[in-house]
């Protein structure tokens, strides 16, 4: 099987679903619609052996709508093939269909989308955030979340301030050098 004839496949059981294809630098991408999200990814899985689920993530596209999109990285490991498939959420209805009990490692991927965007997963076995604590009331993956942070109520949770940048542990230098060189070195 290539990717071509994955996306064929796919546009043939799911001609309404598909909505645009595309080809970039050898890496192909199908975006489809998100009510038939599911079924898609189930034939992925199931009819063309699409059995390593690599990642989810989703993108903020900040004054658009629809506001999100998620983003399925899928690999073949008999077939040795790449497939992406994407589909947009309205910020109207910020719910996905799980896919965890095709693939058992979108348990975390889902939850991470949940925590750092708050796009929640319908039939998720456990979904509850992953990094951040519970009623933690931000996303910090969304463009509205400011760089420097938001502060919080909980007490001994790091810092409610602000972080220092001069004098922390690690020093960058302005110059023409590399990024190597240009990386952050630990003082001294």
């Amino acid at each position: 099987m290539t990717p071509q004839d994955a996306i064929q496949s796919i546009e043939q059981g799911f001609k309404e679903a598909v909505l645009a294809t595309k080809e970039f630098r050898g890496e192909h991408t199908v975006v489809v619609a998100l009510p038939q999200l599911r079924a898609v990814l189930e034939h992925c899985k199931k009819q063309l052996g699409f059995d390593y689920l690599i990642d989810i993530s989703s993108l903020d596209h900040a004054g658009e709508e629809p506001r999100f999109e998620m983003v399925y990285e899928l690999y073949s490991l008999t077939s040795q093939v790449h497939l992406r498939l994407r589909a947009s959420v309205s910020e109207d209805h910020l719910e996905v269909p799980s896919v965890v009990d095709l693939w058992a490692t979108a348990n975390w991927h889902e939850r991470e989308v949940y925590d750092m965007m708050g796009i929640s997963f319908s039939d998720h076995p456990d979904l509850r955030r992953i990094l951040m604590w519970e009623g933690y009331p931000f996303y910090p993956l969304r463009k509205e979340f400011p760089l420097a942070g938001k502060p919080s109520e909980m007490p001994d949770v790091a810092f409610t301030g602000v972080a220092p940048l001069e004098g922390g542990p690690f020093v960058t230098e302005p110059s023409t050098a590399g990024p190597v060189r240009r990386e952050p070195r630990a003082r001294n």
